[in-house]
């Protein structure tokens, strides 16, 4: 799927490729951003409102260490990145790049049919091992394609 005009590099620093051949990056915000394109969308993880950006963006409201503050808002979010990353690129990001970005990236895995029991694991070999922190965002993942 690397012949699309608006695809990450694969081998791109964060850049996750799914099951089904999807892009999508991962990265810390508090890191500087890579070198190279920008995301056709970015999706925020973050406690507080994230700072503007020049491409189109979400907020999901996400207190570091903690899950959602609305959890059907972030699977509709969630939901909208996975669809979108067919033809676009897609970031997914929080302030570290691990519990937060992990989580959601494991929770669109669950999406493109990575089965929710083996999410966690699936995102911490293609992503980060480190990759989703806590216990509860564990559970969130085996339970997004539930609620």
């Amino acid at each position: 799927m690397t012949d699309r005009p608006h695809a990450w590099d694969p081998a791109g620093p964060g850049v996750v490729e799914l099951p089904s051949g999807r892009l999508v990056r991962g990265r810390g915000l508090r890191s500087p951003a890579p070198d190279g394109a920008v995301p056709d969308l970015g999706v925020y993880l973050l406690g507080s409102p994230p700072p503007a950006v020049a491409w189109e963006s979400r907020w999901i409201r996400w207190p570091d260490f903690r899950l959602p503050a609305d959890r059907e808002g972030a699977r509709e979010v969630l939901r909208e990145a996975w669809e979108r990353s067919t033809a676009e690129r897609v970031e997914v990001a929080c302030g570290g790049g691990r519990g937060r970005t992990g989580t959601a990236l494991a929770c669109i895995a669950v999406l493109d049919g990575v089965p929710a029991a083996d999410a966690v694991a699936w995102v911490r070999e293609h992503y980060n091992p480190r990759a989703v922190e806590t216990p509860w965002q564990r559970r969130y993942v085996r339970r997004f394609d539930r609620d």
